[in-house]
C-alpha cells in the first residue's frame, strides 16, 4: 500500500501497511533558521516562503526531515473576496508601526520585527452600504475563481502516490477575517439580518467553487475547510448560532462531496473546538485537524469518548517537544499510541513548527513514528 491507500485505510478503519508521517508545515522563521544552520538549502527556503505547503521547497524540505506529506496538499480556489483589496498603508507613526488596510479590508496594526497576527483596529466593513458596496460584488461566483487548466492536469487517484485534497474554502473565519472579533460580535447583536446574509452569501459562493471543481472530473481524495474560529477558552462566535446560520452550508456541501464519492471532510480550527464539533459532525464535516494541543490539552480521546468513531483526527502531536531532545520527542510517541490505535487518527505536529524546533529532533520524530507504527493495525 502507499501512503495514499493507507492514509485513507486509517481514516476507514480499515487494516493498513504503514502509519503516514504528516507534516503540517514550518513559519518562516523556522526554515530561515534551518537554512542559516545548513540543514536546508537558500533555494529550498525560498521556495518554501513563496509557495508553502506542498511547492518544490516543501517537499525537498519535507524529503530530509522524513515526513511522507503535507495536508494541506490540496487544490486551492479563488473561495475568498475576488479581486482582493489592494494592500494599503493608511498612517506611519513615529515608533515605526504603521496602520494598514490589508487584502482583506481588515484595518490593523502592524509593527516592525513582530510576526504574529496583527491587531485588529477596525474593518472596511461597517455597515450595509459597505457590505453591499465593497464586499458582496466580491464574493458572487465566476469561473474566474478556479484554474481549470490545472484541474484538468490532475492525475487521477489511482495515479497518486500521497491523498490529494480540495480546498472547500471558509463559511465562519473568513467572516471573521473581514469584520474582525470585536466587530462580528456586535454586529451579530446588532444586525443579525446582515450577519445572516454574509454568511449566506459566503456559503454559496464555497458550494458553487466545490461544485465546478467537481463537475470538472477532477478526483480528490478528501476535502477541507479552514475556519480558525476559536482560541484558548472557546469559540469566536456563538455556537447555537454557528450552528443553526453556518451549519446548513457545511451540510449542503458535504452532500455535495459524498454525492462524488468524498467522504473525508477535515477542518483546520485552532483553539479549544469542543462546543462547534457537534455542529460539524452532523453537518458532514468529520476529521478535526490540526487537533492543537496547547495549553488547553486538546486531545482525541474524550471527542471520541463522547461522539464515536464518526469523528477522525490528524493531529496531535505537541510540536513544543521539538524544542528539547529525543527523549521528550520519543516520550510523545508512546503518549499518541494508544489513540493510534483506537483507529481514525493520524497523528502531526499540532501547528507550524515553530523556529525553536531543532532540525535534528523533528527528523528524530519522524524516524520513531515510523518504527513505532509499522504493519496492519
Amino acid at each position: 500500500m502507499n501512503v495514499r491507500e493507507n492514509t485513507l485505510a486509517i481514516l476507514h478503519y480499515q487494516p493498513y501497511d504503514a502509519m503516514p508521517i504528516v507534516a503540517f508545515g514550518y513559519w518562516d522563521r523556522t526554515v530561515d533558521k534551518w537554512r542559516c544552520e545548513g540543514h536546508i538549502t537558500e533555494e529550498d527556503a525560498q521556495s518554501y516562503h513563496k509557495f508553502g505547503d506542498s511547492g518544490d521547497g516543501d517537499l525537498a524540505i519535507m524529503k530530509k526531515l522524513g515526513f511522507d506529506f503535507n495536508w494541506g496538499n490540496s487544490f486551492s480556489m479563488k473561495t475568498g473576496l475576488y479581486p482582493e483589496f489592494e494592500k494599503e498603508v493608511l498612517q506611519e507613526r513615529p515608533d515605526g508601526s504603521r496602520i494598514a488596510r490589508n487584502s482583506e479590508g481588515l484595518i490593523v496594526l502592524e509593527n516592525p520585527g513582530i510576526v504574529s497576527i496583527p491587531s485588529e483596529i477596525g474593518t472596511s466593513l461597517e455597515d450595509r452600504e459597505s457590505w453591499e458596496k465593497l464586499y458582496k460584488p466580491k464574493l458572487q461566483w465566476s469561473e474566474g475563481r478556479i484554474d481549470f487548466d490545472a484541474l484538468g492536469r490532475l492525475a487521477g487517484a489511482s495515479a497518486r502516490d500521497a491523498p490529494y485534497g480540495l480546498s472547500a474554502g471558509s463559511l465562519i473565519g473568513i467572516v471573521r477575517n473581514y469584520l474582525g472579533v470585536e466587530q462580528m460580535s456586535y454586529l451579530a447583536a446588532d444586525d443579525m439580518d446582515l450577519f445572516i446574509e454574509i454568511i449566506d452569501t459566503v456559503g454559496e459562493l464555497s458550494y458553487n467553487c466545490v461544485k465546478a471543481a467537481l463537475e470538472s472530473g477532477a478526483t480528490f481524495d478528501f476535502a477541507h475547510y479552514w475556519e480558525d474560529i476559536c482560541f484558548k477558552n472557546g469559540p469566536l462566535v456563538i455556537p447555537s448560532v454557528f450552528d443553526e446560520y453556518v451549519g446548513p452550508h457545511y451540510k449542503r456541501t458535504t452532500d455535495l462531496l459524498k454525492s462524488y464519492g468524498v467522504d473525508i471532510v477535515s477542518v483546520d480550527c485552532d483553539g479549544l473546538i469542543d462546543s462547534l464539533i457537534p455542529t460539524w459532525l452532523k453537518n458532514g464535516v468529520n476529521t478535526m485537524f490540526p487537533i492543537e494541543v496547547g495549553t488547553w490539552g486538546a486531545n482525541i480521546k474524550p471527542w471520541r469518548e463522547k461522539w464515536g468513531k464518526e469523528l477522525r483526527g490528524v493531529g496531535g502531536v505537541n510540536k513544543n517537544v521539538f524544542s528539547l531532545d529525543f527523549k521528550a520527542v520519543d516520550e510523545e510517541v508512546e503518549r499518541l499510541r494508544p489513540l493510534v490505535e483506537s483507529g481514525g487518527f493520524i497523528p502531526c505536529p499540532d501547528h507550524r513548527i515553530a523556529p525553536d524546533a531543532k532540525f535534528e529532533n523533528v527528523q528524530h520524530y519522524c524516524e520513531k513514528m515510523r518504527r513505532t507504527f509499522q504493519g496492519s493495525r
